[in-house]
């Protein structure tokens, strides 16, 4: 792209090569004719974002110091002064909270009009991933035909939709990346010619530091590069199932077939016959016993043959989209099959019959919940609670990081960006300020800082201040806690952001960071791989991503596809399954989770050279001790409590590592229990022996069924079969 060629909040031609030169390379540089204009603006709506003011709401209630109200004030502002606009929010709950007030504010404004004229349409809508399909597309016309003013929005609007002419876009908080802004923005003014016009509103100090090297750096076209997966294994087997479902193949000629696809270019054979392996049930254990074959090697000949239901299974569960386990939000009356939503499983079992929520613009009051759905009513009117889902953040690219690295390191050039209102230079050059009195140096690209202070309950903190980005200093945070528990036996509490780590510590009375404690924080580039390769197998997101992995291998088939499965007994399947697979080495989808969590969610490669350059000495570390949190200290620990609301995905394995050991003898003569066998009916008894061997109306009812059998109960006797 081109260099910026203007000065103040208009940045000059961002160009993009086209698709293809005429030599047919994809990745020359040639400018096209038809440069795009953006017009980007940092607007911090209160003189001092690390103390907003108070504000009163329409029923008087003060709401104490907090910058939320003067956004939603200076968004419907910017609305009202516009035909279109699209608001862009890094959440869903946010999209929906950020609607309802803009709607409030708006209604206030215009009641007299309101109750002379009858029910005023809302002015936002909200659009995302949880609102229906139907109603997204609802709300997609209702803006392109003018019927509706703004529509708040997450990552659901920046791609591929056409949203017809757009006057304005607003980003609440920084983009989480610079080709995320980027992409949000150009959908104002997306016509040949037009300039894409953009506010982007900040909520705290830190968020003002991270959109200033965003707006500069979408201002000089420095994009993220684009990392496709490299030999996804989960996608390889679906594909398998899909194609052999379709037809017989030879293992060697669907091997050529799969390596001539881009992401499979350099697959290695033995990890194409581990996948048949799998998807053949070769694996001898009894708790891979219960997953059925998908279909049928013959090692002899390379004959790959479906099994029954191998078809139905792959349309049913096919696609690369994890399921979130959401439940559907139907309507209770009228056209019941008419879908509203979806809400996330824990969001639903935190309500009851006779609440209200809010989701897409409208209140809700639920009426029944059942197992797979939540039936609801209209409640216009009511106050109503907000929603809230669990997603997956990968946080901040690394490349971005830098940028912001470089700009505080630079310091004084970062009040120079091109972009800020006069709110937003002050605020930025006050934070930085406060930031270097307090701890006297700034992290950049070339520092990390660690900062110890003691909390208010008297434990120590110790926060580690760099801005690479979660995506790096996750698997840090990893290795911290474990070097952490190996040299102290300290059971540290660990939080990785993307500006820094946060560290809790029982104050053992040591009053210095020390250097050995310091030595800890870090560790060798030659064993940041090894390590992390294996504590990630121990860690939440490890069982998260391997139950995503395993459902996209068609390991868990679909018993109906009208209904969904509750995401708990997806976690209690899926554990049981990663129990059996982690015996053994080559188990292609323990691989793939793996080869995921360390290239696509983790950046690895960027930690090593990272701790490389600290032993280098192109990394400074500096050790500062403070009375209290920093200024980027406090805007750490703003995120530390949630870490620790959900416990997620914990894997099976250290569930039962944190079980109680007991003496059953003991136990048994202190409750005094009986026999069980004088508990249990005879007939009882015959009944789940029975089903246990597969006999009476569990039968084999094919060859496939019989060996399914054979594999849970084991070989038999030609007697026995009968």
């Amino acid at each position: 792209g081109g260099e910026p060629t203007s000065t103040g909040a208009t940045y000059g031609s961002l160009v993009s090569p086209p698709a293809s030169c005429g030599n047919g390379d994809p990745t020359c540089n040639t400018a096209i004719d038809y440069p795009e204009q953006i017009d980007l603006s940092v607007i911090v709506p209160v003189a001092d974002l690390a103390n907003p003011p108070s504000t009163a709401n329409h029923e008087g209630h003060n709401s104490g110091p907090t910058i939320w109200p003067h956004v939603h004030q200076r968004i419907t502002q910017a609305i009202t002064e516009h035909r279109s606009t699209l608001v862009f929010a890094n959440s869903r709950r946010l999209a929906e909270k950020l609607t309802t007030q803009i709607n409030e504010l708006w209604w206030e404004r215009h009641a007299d009009e309101i109750l002379d004229s009858g029910p005023e349409s809302p002015l936002a809508r909200a659009h995302h991933g949880s609102v229906s399909k139907e109603n997204r597309r609802e709300i997609e016309d209702d803006l392109k035909a003018g019927r509706l003013r703004a529509v708040v929005a997450t990552s659901s609007l920046e791609l591929g939709i056409d949203m017809g002419s757009v006057d304005l876009v607003i980003q609440v908080q920084s983009p989480p990346s610079v080709s995320s802004g980027l992409q949000r923005v150009g959908r104002a003014g997306h016509q040949v010619g037009a300039t894409s016009r953009a506010l982007i509103f900040p909520t705290h100090r830190g968020d003002l530091l991270a959109s200033t090297v965003t707006v500069e750096s979408m201002g000089s076209g420095r994009l993220e590069p684009i990392r496709p997966p490299s030999n996804p294994l989960d996608v390889l087997a679906q594909q398998v199932v899909a194609i052999v479902a379709m037809d017989e193949w030879r293992d060697d000629d669907l091997y050529s077939l799969v390596t001539h696809a881009g992401p499979y270019l350099q697959l290695p054979r033995s990890s194409f016959d581990a996948v048949l392996d799998m998807l053949s049930g070769r694996y001898p254990s009894e708790d891979f016993a219960k997953l059925r074959p998908r279909l049928t090697w013959d090692r002899t000949t390379g004959l790959l043959t479906p099994r029954s239901g191998s078809q139905r299974l792959a349309v049913t569960s096919g696609g690369t989209i994890p399921d979130r386990g959401h439940f559907a939000v139907m309507l209770a009356t009228g056209d019941q099959s008419r879908r509203v939503g979806e809400l996330d499983e824990e969001m639903v079992y935190e309500s009851r019959v006779g609440e209200v929520f809010a989701l897409g613009s409208a209140n809700w009051r639920i009426e029944e919940i059942t197992a797979d759905r939540v039936l609801v009513t209209p409640a216009p009117g009511r106050a109503a609670k907000m929603p809230f889902w669990h997603g997956d953040a990968l946080g901040r690219p690394a490349e971005l990081g830098l940028e912001i690295g470089k700009l505080l390191r630079t310091f004084g050039e970062a009040s120079k960006t091109p972009g800020l209102d006069e709110a937003s230079r002050r605020n930025l050059a006050a934070y930085l300020s406060d930031q270097r009195e307090a701890t006297g140096v700034l992290p950049s690209d070339r520092t990390i800082v660690i900062e110890q202070f003691t909390d208010e309950i008297g434990d120590r903190r110790i926060v580690i201040h760099s801005p690479l980005g979660a995506r790096v200093l996750a698997p840090w945070a990893l290795i911290i806690a474990h070097q952490l528990q190996d040299r102290y036996g300290m059971d540290a509490q660990v939080m990785p952001s993307d500006d820094g780590i946060v560290l809790r510590l029982p104050d053992d009375g040591s009053a210095n960071l020390d250097d050995d404690l310091v030595e800890s924080l870090l560790v060798q580039p030659s064993d940041v791989m090894p390590l992390v390769t294996r504590l990630v197998g121990s860690s939440a997101l490890f069982a998260s991503r391997f139950r995503e992995c395993a459902s996209r291998a068609l390991m868990f088939g679909v018993k109906d596809p009208r209904r969904r499965s509750p995401l708990w007994q997806q976690r209690q399947r899926s554990a049981q399954l990663l129990t059996a697979a982690a015996e053994f080495e080559s188990f292609p989808i323990v691989l793939e989770t793996v080869r995921e969590v360390l290239q696509d969610v983790y950046n690895v490669p960027e930690l090593v050279r990272l701790m490389q350059q600290v032993a280098d000495g192109d990394v400074t570390v500096v050790k500062v001790r403070t009375s209290h949190a920093s200024p980027m200290a406090r805007s750490l620990l703003l995120g530390y409590v949630a870490q620790f609301l959900y416990e997620g995905d914990t894997p099976l394995a250290e569930r039962k590592s944190a079980a109680l050991s007991l003496d059953e003898t003991l136990l048994a003569e202190l409750l005094g229990t009986a026999e069980l066998r004088e508990l249990l009916d005879a007939e009882s008894i015959r009944q789940v022996e029975s089903r246990l061997q597969c006999t009476d109306d569990r039968a084999a009812r094919s060859d496939d069924h019989a060996w399914d059998i054979l594999r849970v109960i084991g070989p038999l006797q030609e007697s026995e079969c009968e």
